[in-house]
């Protein structure tokens, strides 16, 4: 993997192809990115580089926040994120990434933060069936037999039980790029991708296949 950047899920929409289908898409905004830092594998172990995206105010960042970008000389942005990549080299500190770098027809995987639906019963949670709703039934909504009792005498790591869903880093992978669009600093995928609207999300070449060039 080559390249990466970080764009802003605005929500999804329709576009019509050349044959008068619908395509439904993401709309994901994708601001320029700076290159803040290299890392390599004799200086950290591993090749990545450091992209600053979103505007932000001098007055809500801290001096460690500032630190790194005056250190650079560059201007202060509101999201410093690490991008793990196989080949850094033709990559400098200060650097512009823009949303030209993918174009309609590549695949990529797409990284978010799904949705937080909060504390959640094991219906909703894991998909479980519901109980008989009789008068007489003492099992309607409840996470069903816990096991053995006296032996083991524990509950299994791993048993299905309430707790709080959503908000897991997600990712979905080989998604297509429908459009790119310059004039409006936006990236139209095909389908839909994790996360809430106006949340931060992570577009990578795919590591799956080779990247396709035929776009519709």
């Amino acid at each position: 993997m080559k390249k990466g950047i970080y764009g802003k899920k605005l929500g999804m929409t329709q576009i019509f192809d050349n044959d008068g289908l619908v395509i439904p898409v993401t709309v994901v905004e994708v601001e320029p990115s700076l290159v803040l830092r290299k890392k390599t594998v004799e200086t950290d172990g591993y090749n990545a580089i450091v992209l600053a995206t979103g505007e932000v105010k001098e007055k809500q960042m801290n001096k460690p926040e500032k630190g790194q970008f005056d250190k650079v000389k560059l201007a202060y942005k509101k999201y410093v994120k690490e991008l793990r990549l196989d080949d850094i080299e033709s990559y400098n500190v200060g650097d512009e990434l823009k949303a030209d770098i993918f174009e309609a027809g590549e695949l990529v995987d797409v990284q978010g933060v799904s949705k937080g639906k909060g504390f959640q019963g094991v219906i909703k949670r894991h998909g479980q069936h519901i109980g008989p709703k009789g008068h007489g039934s003492m099992y309607h909504r409840r996470p069903g037999s816990m096991g053995p009792t006296s032996s083991p005498g524990r509950v299994f790591p791993g048993k299905k039980l309430p707790g709080h869903t959503g908000k897991d880093t997600v990712t979905v992978q080989n998604l297509q790029i429908v459009k790119v669009d310059m004039d409006k600093n936006v990236i139209l995928i095909k389908g839909s991708i994790p996360g809430y609207k106006n949340s931060l999300v992570r577009i990578k070449e795919t590591a799956r296949t080779a990247v396709s060039k035929s776009a519709k």
